[in-house]
């Protein structure tokens, strides 16, 4: 019989109420474990669909979840990390899984566990390390050296490690498969209302505010400044903005992401700037959730130019972020 939260809570004690690193150590979940294995950036729809799955398969087991990714992700280990776009940062994306699992493992994704044997990870990893009695993947899961780790190696596994393996079919919207790509795509083209349809939720980008130059308060605009961190943000420019973290309700705002050519700036940040409120936000940690696009980033020849634009792109944003104009759009 399914488990409840309560019981769960009595059954699966703190302890194994965990963020780990490690792909090797001692065994962590003596009596077994349900596993789901994954990218899992932006922990969307799909990902979501999946992670239900296993849930409601650990309960029946009364077993702990665990939901197991890997950081910095592989695509970013081969390719760089500051040419890859990400979703979420990997604290977002252990956040968001913990909606679901009890323990989340984020491996560091080196160059030993890249050079791993596909059978030498499932031994090592998922029976010795997480001792799983169950393990839920996505149809076209790849995992080992040279990718050649897939579901049906792990069925074939199985039955020698005393594991079943599951998957589900994609999710689709409007004949979409919801994958991650898709929602990168979506976001390229400043379509959030697609990206919020496969995400389930609105895109959102997190961190600590910074210091930085003190230039949006000279210029009348004193801004929140969030580093991008962990890849490529998948949007650049000026945008309507939601500002979650800063009090009960989301403050709005008019935000940028990009260089800031106008003031000769090299490395990308996000800069929201709160309508109507004053504060000191430094260390605090926030969430940023975009709401539409409105220009892309621009070089103006004079300071002059910029606020003026400014003061355009502000305007704008307080109307579209306005009651009268949210009705409106989703008459």
């Amino acid at each position: 019989m399914p488990i409840c939260a309560v019981q769960r809570k009595a059954i699966i004690p703190q302890s194994m109420r965990k963020l780990f690193r490690d792909s090797g150590g001692g065994r962590l979940f003596p009596r077994g474990s349900v596993v789901t294995v994954g990218a899992f950036d932006g922990v969307h729809r799909g990902h979501r669909a999946l992670l239900a799955a296993a849930r409601a398969d650990a309960d029946a087991r009364a077993l702990p979840l665990v939901a197991l990714s890997f950081e910095p992700l592989p695509r970013q280990f081969f390719g760089g990390a500051d040419g890859v776009v990400r979703l979420t940062t990997p604290r977002q994306k252990a956040c968001e899984l913990r909606e679901f699992a009890d323990s989340v493992g984020l491996l560091r994704f080196n160059a030993r566990l890249a050079s791993m044997d596909a059978a030498d990870f499932v031994g090592s990893v998922l029976v010795e390390r997480l001792s799983a009695r169950s393990i839920w993947v996505g149809p076209d899961f790849r995992f080992g050296h040279a990718r050649r780790g897939d579901i049906e190696l792990l069925r074939a596994h199985g039955p020698v490690h005393g594991f079943d393996v599951s998957s589900i079919e994609p999710l689709c919207e409007e004949s979409v498969r919801v994958s991650s790509s898709a929602i990168r795509a979506a976001l390229a083209e400043g379509d959030f209302v697609r990206a919020t349809q496969l995400l389930g939720r609105a895109f959102r980008m997190s961190g600590h505010v910074v210091h930085g130059q003190q230039l949006g308060r000279k210029l009348g605009y004193p801004t929140a400044n969030l580093p991008i961190l962990h890849g490529r943000a998948p949007i650049a420019g000026i945008f309507a903005v939601r500002v979650h973290g800063v009090e009960r309700e989301a403050v709005p705002g008019v935000a940028s992401l990009g260089t800031r050519p106008t003031v000769g700036g090299i490395e990308p940040i996000l800069e929201a700037h709160l309508f109507d409120w004053d504060g000191d936000l430094y260390g605090r940690r926030i969430d940023v959730e975009f709401v539409a696009h409105l220009r892309s980033e621009a070089h103006f020849d004079n300071l002059d130019l910029l606020v003026a634009q400014m003061n355009r792109d502000a305007a704008q944003a307080r109307a579209m972020l306005s009651p009268q104009f949210q009705q409106r759009a989703y008459a």
